[in-house]
């Protein structure tokens, strides 16, 4: 596992931006900023915890934490992002393709 600061130091800081936005994000596995990134969670919570305000840290913590969106092995495999209700919800009478 790399260092804290070495992975800030490698990141650009469009890069860091991107993947605390990946992170805060509950669609976004944890799998998927490794594979995209080359950084593994404990480092993702280390730079969470440097890059956010504690308060924000601590709500984002209590609300990854054992969340099986986080974690692809935990998921049940529905890749898909969009809810069955949401043509309902926006009125959108043609389906999309």
């Amino acid at each position: 596992m790399k260092k804290i600061r070495e992975v800030e130091s490698n990141l650009s800081d469009r890069d860091l931006d991107r993947v605390v936005e990946m992170a805060w994000e509950d669609r976004t596995s944890f799998d998927a900023i490794f594979r995209q990134f080359g950084i593994a969670e404990q480092t993702v919570i280390d730079l969470m915890r440097r890059n956010i305000s504690p308060g924000a840290f601590r709500r984002w913590r209590k609300r990854v934490q054992n969340r099986a969106t986080k974690h692809e092995s935990l998921s049940e495999g529905n890749d898909r992002f969009k809810c069955t209700r949401q043509r309902d919800i926006t009125m959108n009478k043609i389906s999309k393709r």
